[in-house]
């Protein structure tokens, strides 16, 4: 299953600021030891994807909007800033 929202392309076409947020935050909730596991990409863990769907939408299944993943990249990258 694919975890990348759709029109995500089209949302960065329109807010290119938001790939920004969008990379930072997906290297900040990066899995441990990314490198040991395929597909050996920095990104977060399913187990993390699977809790956050649920938690948001009540769904482990769920895709958000690509409005949704900015917000909530643009909020990653906030909250972890002030450390």
């Amino acid at each position: 299953m694919s975890r990348i929202p759709q029109g995500l392309g089209r949302h960065l076409v329109r807010h290119p600021l938001d790939g920004v947020a969008l990379v930072r935050a997906g290297w900040q909730l990066r899995r441990s030891n990314w490198w040991r596991r395929a597909p050996f990409l920095p990104v977060p863990g399913e187990a993390y994807w699977d809790f956050r769907m649920t938690t948001a939408y009540g769904d482990a299944a769920a895709r958000p909007s690509a409005k949704d993943a900015a917000d909530a990249a643009r909020w990653v990258v906030r909250s972890r800033s002030g450390r």
